[in-house]
């Protein structure tokens, strides 16, 4: 079974509405890195759109898409948080939110079209979106003497990993972020330095 090294997720927030029989479904899309992300968006279109309804939601999250959920909201079960999700996976999107915002439209609609709507709402609104293509990285931490650091740099630009944070003294500290693809070469490649200590867990107390 071959390796995943790369994700889908959303470059910016998105939107988009369906109206059906008197209804607005507006679906807001967004690219979120936590749960709190999540609760923090869902809030404020609670108070931007106080007169509504429903704020149906759904997301997945981390690279192994393992974090997820799908809230209703009040409506009937199943009928909106997993049409929202599964339009999401439909996408093969991770690190993402869709929350969609009814308005009632003084007419019910059934779970069929309910489903329809918050389904083909959520469509709308990733269509619209400009989907990225993300490397799945790792971080690892470096410490080596000065002399050794520009050697320690040279592998990690030629393995195009990223520094994200550094303390540069005679002891010197890195934090790499290493695309999953380069990670075994690169990893390889520092430890027969010999002299860089390299590690998935911080070696610096101030790291």
């Amino acid at each position: 079974m071959s390796q995943i090294n790369t994700y889908q997720t959303l470059s910016a927030p998105c939107e988009a509405e369906f109206k059906d029989k008197g209804s607005r479904f507006i679906a807001y899309a967004y690219p979120v890195l936590t749960a709190d992300e999540v609760k923090t968006i869902v809030e404020n279109l609670r108070q931007e759109h106080h007169k509504a309804r429903h704020w149906c939601y759904a997301y997945r999250l981390s690279v192994d898409g393992n974090q997820f959920r799908a809230n209703d909201d009040g409506e009937p079960s199943g009928s909106a948080g997993r049409p929202i999700l599964g339009q999401i996976d439909s996408f093969e999107l991770t690190d993402c939110l869709v929350v969609v915002v009814r308005y009632f439209g003084g007419t019910l609609l059934g779970v069929s079209g309910l489903i329809h709507a918050y389904k083909t709402s959520t469509q709308m609104a990733l269509q619209a979106a400009q989907i990225v293509e993300k490397n799945i990285e790792k971080t690892v931490y470096l410490r080596c003497d000065y002399p050794h650091l520009n050697e320690a740099l040279r592998i990690a630009k030629n393995h195009n990993a990223q520094i994200i944070a550094q303390d540069l003294q005679l002891d010197c500290h890195l934090i790499v972020r290493v695309p999953l693809a380069d990670f075994a070469a690169a990893m390889a490649a520092w430890q027969q330095m010999r002299v860089v200590d390299v590690s998935d867990e911080p070696i610096h107390q101030n790291f």
